[in-house]
């Protein structure tokens, strides 16, 4: 079990962009011994979840099954999509679906707007969730307790010269996220990049999911964020909670 613990944190590794990574690479990010590291990364080769060049290690295809079990089994990101390809037309940018995974928000589900230069965040993908729109949105479907004892246990990083860092700050924001319903990031994530996010509800009132747009800032103003999206995302956010 001990070394089963050990291959899902190198796996893991490979989450947030990280295409390919080295021996080092993957015994320091799961903390791990430089040895242990590269025997779960050589299993992993044999078994076909990665390729080795000699240097780097690389993800295969069959890493897709893992995460395609989620995405198959559960319902909300079956409803969603649909929902959030709707949204995006109304919109006219890209619109996200994200869970609450201990401190992180974890997209589900996206319906993307092909563009040149990409604003948003693949499948999969997880932010920090004191530090974005999605996140701090999910965050509100904690008590106060429990969203102090989540930050408290998060290492709270400046990702930007924007990015709030203190705790009792962020408490405020997160109360000030539940107020008003929706949560507004610019630039804290980062730089030149706003999102906007408003919650998903079920049926009983509880918070499942954030629905969300990113977009430049150089692009779109906050103004038209709030004016003009929220209103749609709201729309749509109610829509998926009903089918739930």
């Amino acid at each position: 079990m001990q070394g089963l613990a050990k291959g899902l944190a190198v796996l893991e590794c490979f989450v947030g962009g990280h295409d390919r990574l080295t021996a080092a690479d993957a015994a320091r990010m799961a903390g791990l011994t430089r040895a242990a590291a590269r025997r779960c990364l050589l299993t992993l080769v044999d078994l076909g979840y990665l390729t080795y060049d000699g240097k780097f290690f690389r993800p295969l295809p069959k890493m897709l099954r893992i995460g395609g079990a989620y995405l198959t089994g559960n319902p909300l990101p079956q409803h969603a999509q649909a929902i959030l390809a709707a949204a995006r037309d109304r919109i006219g940018e890209s619109v996200s679906l994200a869970i609450l995974d201990g401190p992180n928000a974890v997209f589900v589900a996206r319906a993307a707007v092909p563009r040149l230069v990409s604003t948003g965040v693949n499948v999969g993908a997880a932010l920090p969730a004191y530090c974005s729109a999605t996140g701090r949105v999910l965050l509100t479907g904690l008590s106060d307790d429990e969203v102090r004892a989540r930050l408290e246990q998060t290492p709270l990083v400046a990702l930007t010269p924007r990015t709030r860092t203190d705790l009792a700050s962020l408490l405020e924001v997160v109360q000030a996220v539940r107020r008003e319903g929706f949560a507004l990031v610019e630039e804290e994530l980062e730089l030149g990049m706003r999102s906007l996010a408003v919650p998903v509800r079920d049926r009983e009132g509880r918070v499942v999911a954030a629905m969300s747009v990113s977009a430049s800032s150089a692009r779109v103003s906050s103004a038209v964020m709030t004016q003009e999206f929220l209103p749609v995302l709201r729309q749509f956010s109610e829509t998926l909670g009903g089918r739930l």
